[in-house]
């Protein structure tokens, strides 16, 4: 196939009329043996032109139908531990059959981690490639009718994908705030949830979404456990949630109880937010696979985050607790995303991406998992919220036909932020000059560079405000003096681990390595400082972020430099 500049040369040699039929034919009565001799000759030339300019087109990055940019999925389970699929921890008790197989077809990354370990912070950082905590946010989530976490004229990950010729589809859970409309507009509340029995008018848009942050399109949830409970397709919600909430304990645990009486649509039934999210995606990667462009697919997962709430397949079908089934359920989910690639016929320009927000959570039937034999962390300190690894390491699994050795592993160090500068590289394109502040791409280790170059060090963040940084084989742990609300405004306790040979965390070292541990809380305070961790000249930090002392408040004022 001649590339996308041939024509306009080809127009200046009348290519057409050198290749029409009433030109190409053998010698006669019309043609006589000369004559075809020399378009036979124009013929070959033309032939190796076009291999030229083909070659020529391919090195500058154009791509035809037959040769365009790879198809991107990328898959995020909720509160999905490290310790989470069978096959990278075999003796661990919940079949995760699909998931297996995605192992065994691709990459697994064992030094993976979410930015933050929780929720929005994690889903900010993978879509924007910067760490949440340099914005206004400094500790939790997004809570009920808060307004976006991203800006509006920040560059999102999905949106550079759209510039760059992407069809961007987002199914599943948001979590990042909406500009909710109603008598007042959405604030920055101290108190979790504070806006939740305030009036919103739902027949209206909702601005500030996927929609608005770079996606072409939407289907899905805020997200199950805080209101308004109902669908939302791109900025309008679906089904007006016209009820109120009734807490239905026989089909899902673990659900607020503060939201009963809070705004839900008809007939909602927690157990069916999967199904109808996997059923969605499915759809949509069918639908997509038909189109001439390129997609992103951002299939955001509700499970097992709670409500636990598996759907009647699954209730069960682990023999071990609800939360193993919800595990259970959301490996299938995976997987019938999966089989949908390859059904549709394009896997082998498919990349698709299996990770998690954070570690498992702990509160959701931790302790039935583990009396059954079950590691969420793996040989990880902690959970879902906390500083150490288990609340932040997580399964990343990438499979990428042709590209990706398959049943490999890598032992080089992510970020989930790192999924942006590694998605321009895949299309060879530049990072924009403003924005993905702290990604770096792994894409050499991915492809299984024997000696990819290593990452700059690693910020990681807690539930409540509490960073960690990773440099290499070594932690430095910032953690809090006691309870959020009592450690306020006090310094915190600083902490060295040696990760090669402590990965449990048990050893603090900051007395035996002084040196090292002054070196690290340094190296910290300028990269939260310089407000990016790639070498940029436009980077600054939303509010002034606090690293040594505990932070006074969940919303940090807005920095005046800004």
């Amino acid at each position: 196939m001649i590339c996308g500049l041939c024509p306009v040369v080809a127009q200046r040699f009348r290519v057409r009329d050198v290749f029409s039929s009433r030109h190409v034919q053998s010698p006669s009565t019309k043609t006589n043996a000369g004559e075809f001799k020399d378009m036979v000759t124009l013929h070959r030339s033309f032939h190796c032109f076009a291999v030229i300019c083909s070659a020529l087109c391919l090195s500058i990055g154009i791509s035809t139908a037959a040769d365009r940019q790879p198809n991107i999925i990328v898959i995020l389970a909720d509160d999905f531990g490290v310790g989470d699929i069978q096959a990278h921890y075999p003796a661990n008790k919940i079949a995760t059959p699909h998931l297996d197989r995605l192992v065994r077809q691709g990459v697994s990354f064992t030094d993976a981690h979410s930015p933050s370990a929780v929720c929005s912070p994690t889903r900010y950082g993978l879509l924007t490639g910067r760490y949440a905590w340099r914005t206004q946010l400094q500790e939790w989530v997004i809570a009920a009718y808060e307004p976006p976490l991203i800006a509006a004229n920040r560059i999102t990950l999905p949106g550079f994908l759209r510039q760059h010729g992407y069809h961007t589809s987002c199914v599943g859970k948001w979590h990042l705030g909406w500009d909710w409309q109603g008598p007042q507009a959405p604030r920055m509340t101290e108190a979790r949830n504070g806006q939740k029995n305030m009036q919103w008018d739902f027949e209206q848009s909702i601005t500030g979404g996927p929609v608005h942050r770079g996606f072409d399109d939407f289907f899905g949830v805020d997200l199950p456990n805080i209101p308004p409970f109902t669908w939302i397709r791109n900025d309008r919600i679906a089904i007006l949630p016209t009820q109120k909430y009734v807490n239905d304990t026989s089909i899902q645990e673990y659900m607020p109880q503060i939201f009963a009486g809070c705004p839900v649509a008809p007939g909602w039934k927690l157990d069916r937010i999967m199904p109808e999210l996997t059923a969605e995606a499915v759809r949509k990667v069918h639908e997509l696979a038909d189109q001439e462009k390129p997609f992103f697919l951002y299939f955001s997962q509700t499970s097992p985050h709670e409500p636990v709430s598996p759907s009647e397949k699954f209730r069960g079908a682990s023999g071990i607790a609800p939360i193993a089934d919800f595990v259970m359920e959301t490996d299938w989910s995976a997987g019938q995303v999966i089989k949908a690639v390859d059904a549709a016929g394009i896997a082998d320009n498919t990349i698709i991406i299996f990770t998690a927000d954070n570690g498992h959570s702990h509160y959701t039937g931790w302790n039935e998992l583990v009396n059954a034999g079950h590691a969420p962390s793996g040989e990880y300190r902690g959970h879902k919220g906390d500083i150490w690894e288990g609340g932040h390491r997580v399964p990343l699994v990438v499979r990428w036909p042709q590209h990706v050795t398959a049943a490999s592993t890598s032992n080089h160090m992510v970020s989930l932020t790192d999924l942006f500068a590694t998605c321009a590289e895949i299309i060879q394109q530049d990072l924009p000059a403003r924005g993905a502040e702290d990604s770096v791409s792994f894409l050499s280790a991915a492809l299984g560079s024997a000696s990819p170059a290593r990452r700059p060090a690693m910020i990681n963040h807690s539930n409540h405000g509490e960073f960690a940084l990773r440099d290499g084989q070594w932690k430095l742990v910032l953690r809090n003096r006691g309870p959020l609300e009592k450690s306020r405004g006090q310094n915190r306790i600083a902490e060295l681990y040696n990760l090669q040979e402590d990965p449990a965390e048990t050893t603090n070292l900051s007395i035996t390595e002084p040196d090292r541990l002054a070196a690290m809380q340094t190296q910290l305070q300028k990269l939260v400082s310089r407000g990016a961790t790639r070498d940029i000249s436009i980077a600054a930090n939303d509010s002034d972020v606090q690293v040594q002392i505990t932070q006074q408040k969940r919303w940090a004022d807005a920095s005046s430099t800004k």
